[in-house]
């Protein structure tokens, strides 16, 4: 069975004080994420506040119903169709059915970043690569870099600010 790479991995000590507050913007990415495959789990027929209910009773977390990844993993699930019409044009000698589910979440997620043009693209990208490194099948990060660099260029996503230039 293969290993998680270490950057992925729980210390399960540390999870009784795992909390909401506390958590990086990574480890954030990581939840929404979880969300997403859980709802896809459920064919989308469970609502968001159902699974981050089981979430918060089943590991013990302190989600808030109103939190930003709340947020975001309900846009994303709203928007699926939408963000894999995004991602399909660059889906060069793929159809999209062979596509892995964690690569797919994935994609969404990061299109779905994209469109808010809040966050420079090398950072949605990085961030992308090392969710795919983490859950997606062994060399999705490789397909995602490609898809997602592209899709920048072409969109005009800015690589980085002003401030991280100088």
């Amino acid at each position: 069975m293969d290993t998680l790479p270490d950057d992925c991995s729980v210390d399960e000590s540390s999870l009784e004080t795992y909390k909401y507050a506390d958590m990086s913007r990574r480890e954030l990415r990581s939840l929404i994420f979880h969300l997403l495959y859980a709802a896809d789990a459920f064919e989308y027929q469970d609502s968001l506040h159902a699974i981050v209910d089981r979430f918060n009773r089943g590991f013990d977390l302190d989600i808030p119903q109103e939190s930003e990844v709340v947020s975001i993993a309900q846009a994303v699930i709203d928007n699926r169709d939408a963000l894999d019409e995004q991602f399909k044009p660059y889906l060069h000698n793929w159809r999209f059915e062979r596509i892995g589910l964690c690569t797919k979440l994935i994609l969404r997620m990061a299109f779905w970043e994209f469109n808010q043009k809040q966050i420079v693209s090398n950072i949605i990208i990085n961030e992308a690569i090392e969710l795919s490194k983490c859950f997606a099948e062994k060399d999705a990060y490789k397909f995602i870099n490609g898809i997602l660099d592209e899709a920048a260029k072409e969109i005009g996503i800015p690589q980085e600010t002003e401030a991280e230039s100088e």
